[in-house]
């Protein structure tokens, strides 16, 4: 969420970078100063007629002490005039910040300089590159015939037990899951990252903490009876790790990894580009999450994207490494890249990862800030990579690693996966 006094002190800057997003918000940004006006203004207002009633109840006081209640009960006619405007001045202040809150909800976050501008992922813009996608011997089959002619997923079965887009994985499939899970974890925490297990629901509070709520509430699970919901990524509770937090400046970086499942409603239509493992309702994930100082947090975003490369170069798959445009950027990012790797028999690139900087968007929300060196307080910076999403991963690697012999498990994998084929 921005904050207002941002916006106020630096309002043409975010006017314009807002426009990156393909959408005018100068009449928002407009009515939030406009309201935030009015709100300072009412706070003066009841302010004052406080203090007027705190004087009035003190002259009243000694009025009653000399003995001239007569003068007393005119100045207590008048404290009642006075405490029914401070409940009209306080309502008003109420809906007031409210309507104020609910606007500040809807704006997404001023994307950096270096975005580029555009309208969809066609407009996104490839910063680099590693590999040659793969030509595997004889005809590629894809990833969904490769998992039902080895046996090692079985999307049928997830369909008739809970629906499309739940796969049940079996066997080496079920081994490849829980290899790649401790692979990524095991990288993450070498490089520093500490290893946590956070709750696979979250309250309301969570969700608006990082954006989740009210943007994407069509895209989650609810679980109405005790309003929860299941998480989308973990990113959403392990930042919450932080929420109402205040850090020592010396606390930083603040490096944090974790495996979860990720539930998503959204899935999209039936096709080539969300079959099989392509698009999920549930699949399983590794995070990293960083608070940052904000004067070091794109400093980390070049560390957070260099992590990520080691990952898929130990993988050995074919990637590229996108910077998404003002139109294919998140709601909550300021500047996001996306790792896309290349699926041999769908011939197109999958994406595995994306890695964003959210500068104080997901603090000024969460309340997350640092105390200085002169013990002045700020909001900190946060950002998340997917390190990596498994789904699109073993995709890739199925695809691109298929041989006479079976599929190829890369050697960084094997001793993780007890096996060097699936077969």
């Amino acid at each position: 969420m921005l904050q207002v006094h941002f916006i106020r002190e630096n309002f043409d800057t975010v006017a314009e970078r807002l426009r990156k997003r393909n959408k005018d918000f100068t009449g928002e940004l407009k009515e939030i100063l406009r309201l935030d006006d009015e709100r300072r203004r009412l706070k003066t207002e009841s302010d004052n007629v406080l203090a007027r009633l705190n004087k009035l109840s003190k002259e009243i006081g000694s009025l009653y002490k000399q003995g001239e209640p007569k003068k007393a009960e005119v100045l207590k006619a008048q404290t009642a005039e006075l405490k029914n405007l401070s409940k009209e001045l306080a309502a008003r202040l109420q809906e007031t910040e409210t309507a104020l809150q609910n606007l500040l909800y809807q704006i997404p976050n001023v994307p950096h300089p270096s975005v580029p501008e555009g309208k969809d992922e066609a407009d996104n813009e490839i910063v680099y590159t590693w590999g040659q996608p793969a030509e595997p011997e004889g005809d590629a089959l894809p990833h969904w015939d490769l998992a039902k002619k080895y046996g090692i997923i079985d999307f049928e079965l997830g369909t008739k037990i809970t629906g499309a887009g739940f796969p049940v994985y079996k066997g080496k499939g079920a081994r490849l899951q829980r290899a790649l899970i401790n692979f990524f974890l095991d990288r993450n925490t070498a490089a520093g990252y500490l290893e946590t297990q956070p709750p696979h629901l979250i309250n309301e509070a969570s969700g608006y903490g990082t954006g989740q709520l009210p943007d994407k509430e069509g895209q989650m699970y609810h679980i109405e009876k005790d309003n929860l919901y299941l998480i989308p990524t973990a990113e959403v509770p392990v930042t919450n790790f932080y929420r109402d937090v205040i850090l020592d400046e010396k606390d930083f970086p603040v490096k944090n990894t974790a495996y979860t499942p990720c539930f998503r409603r959204e899935a999209g239509s039936w096709g080539a580009h969300v079959r099989g493992l392509n698009r999920l309702h549930q699949f399983d994930k590794v995070e990293i999450v960083r608070i940052e100082h904000p004067a070091r947090s794109y400093q980390a975003l070049d560390e957070m994207v260099e992590h990520v490369k080691t990952l898929l170069q130990a993988l050995e798959l074919p990637f590229r490494i996108v910077r998404l445009c003002g139109g294919d950027l998140g709601f909550t990012s300021a500047l996001t890249y996306d790792f896309e790797v290349w699926s041999a028999a769908q011939k197109r690139w999958l994406e595995v990862s994306s890695v964003s900087n959210f500068e104080t968007f997901q603090a000024n929300r969460l309340r997350l800030r640092y105390r200085d060196a002169q013990n002045r307080k700020h909001l900190a910076h946060t950002l998340n990579g997917s390190a990596l999403a498994l789904p699109r991963v073993v995709a890739a690697l199925l695809e691109n690693n298929q041989s006479p012999q079976g599929i190829r498990i890369p050697a960084a994998l094997q001793a993780y996966t007890g096996f060097e084929y699936i077969d």
